[in-house]
């Protein structure tokens, strides 16, 4: 694929920061749009040793409301404000979310000379020719959403068969593309003998849930499963009480739902020492798994 996806890790501790992980963000970069997912405390100081111009920011995908996802976020919008950022900022996130970040950028007294638009979202909410946004509730104690990015399969033209024919540029490939056959030269050509399915790239975000059924069917045939792992089964109950997922559950998600990577992300400082323990638990349910850094950066073709 041309086109390629680049994520930028900015936070990947549990609900407590370390001294090398900061609290959850992630930036999905692609074709122009820059995405955050949750903006932990922090998140802008991320950007910074990134060395990423956090004014490019178009969209901030919020899963919910408890501070580690996103209390960096009074901050970020000063910093926004200060640096004369002149777009229209885009907050989704699961219902209730509205009401919560007026509440809460009133109290942090947060002054905006942009535009912000704050939308409680459930299902497809953003698509583009190119590409679609969706959401899916989770189970947390509180409403949250878990994401997928998901760009579409294409048709393509087969080029060294389109040589042959001699048809020309024009609206003729226009019409092949969009899967009709057409007529040249009195001879007729059908779409799918020129054309290929260039399949599409889903990328799913699950950054903090207890298990529950609507997981494996949202993140399924994944090419990357991002998700929450923070705790090992030493702590199976105690994650349960507090609407978490183990390294081990995680890792049968990523099995069940036939995705084809998976990053292990929020993971409790109490493993920070250990970290390999959990990553031997999800990989004896799948293997294709790792374990990224802050600042990691991943793309995806």
């Amino acid at each position: 694929m041309g086109n390629k996806i680049k994520l930028t890790f900015l936070g990947t501790a549990g609900a407590i920061p370390t001294a090398k992980r900061n609290h959850t963000a992630i930036l999905l970069d692609y074709q122009g749009e820059h995405i955050l997912i949750d903006c932990g405390e922090g998140t802008q100081r991320q950007f910074r040793k990134a060395r990423i111009n956090l004014c490019k920011t178009t969209k901030i995908l919020l899963t919910h409301k408890h501070g580690d996802h996103v209390f960096g976020l009074p901050g970020l919008l000063s910093t926004l404000n200060l640096s004369e950022y002149n777009k229209t900022l885009y907050i989704y996130g699961p219902k209730g979310i509205k009401k919560f970040l007026g509440d809460f950028l009133d109290l942090a007294n947060v002054e905006r000379k942009f535009k912000v638009q704050i939308k409680e979202i459930s299902g497809k909410f953003f698509e583009t020719n190119d590409f679609y946004l969706e959401a899916s509730s989770m189970t947390h104690g509180v409403p949250c959403n878990a994401y997928n990015f998901v760009i579409k399969d294409k048709l393509r033209i087969d080029k060294k068969k389109l040589s042959k024919s001699k048809i020309p540029s024009g609206p003729l490939i226009s019409r092949l593309k969009q899967g009709k056959d057409i007529s040249y030269k009195g001879k007729k050509y059908k779409s799918k003998n020129l054309t290929y399915v260039e399949k599409g790239k889903k990328i799913s975000f699950v950054l903090d849930t207890g298990m529950n059924k609507k997981i494996v069917s949202f993140v399924k045939d994944s090419d990357l499963l991002i998700c929450e792992s923070s705790f090992g089964e030493d702590m199976k109950s105690f994650a349960k009480e507090r609407f978490h997922l183990t390294a081990k559950q995680t890792g049968e998600i990523a099995k069940k739902s036939k995705s084809k990577r998976l990053i292990l992300i929020h993971i409790s400082q109490r493993y920070e020492r250990d970290m390999k323990s959990i990553l031997n638990q999800a990989k004896k349910e799948f293997k294709n798994v790792s374990i990224v850094d802050d600042l990691d950066e991943i793309e995806v073709k």
